[in-house]
């Protein structure tokens, strides 16, 4: 894993108690969950642009539609997330919204180990 995948990876841990927290409270995300997916964003916009410049660059034995389209998803996960928690506004919202953050290190897993079948 790269290191902006590493401090994404933390940033999710983070966010992923921070969301956890609320469930248990019964609350709903506020300034500050929305503030730390809008960071998450960039960041996979971020990795979105460092994965096409490797993909582009050497990926002699890599499957790029399959890379490009993890790079893709991972990308939509949190706004999809975002709409489908604002469309349903109690716990199972938040725990939309955990689930879609839990998602990206675990697409990040995926992405290294496409990546890893280069030769």
């Amino acid at each position: 894993m790269n290191a902006l995948q590493i401090t994404l990876s933390i940033i999710c841990g983070l966010t992923i108690i921070l969301l956890a927290a609320l469930i248990i409270r019964d609350r709903q995300p506020g300034n500050g969950s929305l503030a730390a997916l809008a960071v998450i964003e960039v960041g996979l916009v971020a990795e979105l642009v460092v994965g096409l410049v490797r993909v582009f660059e050497d990926h002699q034995g890599v499957s790029v539609w399959t890379y490009v389209a993890y790079l893709v998803g991972a990308l939509l996960i949190i706004p999809v997330g975002l709409v489908w928690s604002a469309s349903e506004r109690t716990r199972s919202g938040t725990a939309v919204l955990l689930v879609a953050v839990l998602l990206i290190p675990v697409l990040f897993v995926r992405l290294n180990d496409i990546w890893s079948t280069h030769v």
